[in-house]
């Protein structure tokens, strides 16, 4: 099962798969980084209320707490306490450059394992780009 969560107020889409093998907070996660690289999110906007996003989409709040938490500590979120959890990106770009490093040392591993030229990858890597609207 597919939910789709649309709301026109703050340009909000977020598709979680029910079937998927992925936690369903890792979905919410990489939903949420996903509509800030698509500018789909902006700096400043806020994110629904723990309560009633986790009533929206049919899960508990845990699960949606702890999304949360990890864009919090990934640093693509902070906590307002008026506003609750806001898009707030971290501007130390060293640190996300370094995790980037990391996390595309395994996935290229993994894609050379698997005989995917260096071409073939920096191809994926321009359509990504183009994608999101990166340079």
């Amino acid at each position: 099962m597919l939910f789709l969560l649309c709301q026109k107020g703050n340009g909000m889409i977020i598709e979680i798969d029910f079937n998927s093998e992925e936690a369903l907070y890792l979905q919410l996660r990489n939903q949420i980084i996903l509509g800030i690289a698509t500018a789909r999110f902006q700096e400043g906007d806020a994110l629904p209320s723990v309560r009633q996003l986790a009533d929206e989409i049919g899960i508990n709040m845990h699960t949606v707490n702890k999304a949360y938490t990890v864009l919090k500590q990934e640093g693509f979120v902070k906590v307002d306490r008026r506003r609750g959890a806001v898009i707030a990106l971290n501007a130390d770009k060293l640190q996300a450059m370094e995790e980037m490093n990391e996390e595309l040392r395994v996935i290229l591993a993994k894609g050379i394992c698997k005989g995917i030229s260096k071409e073939e990858a920096h191809c994926m890597i321009e359509e990504i780009y183009e994608e999101f609207g990166g340079a």
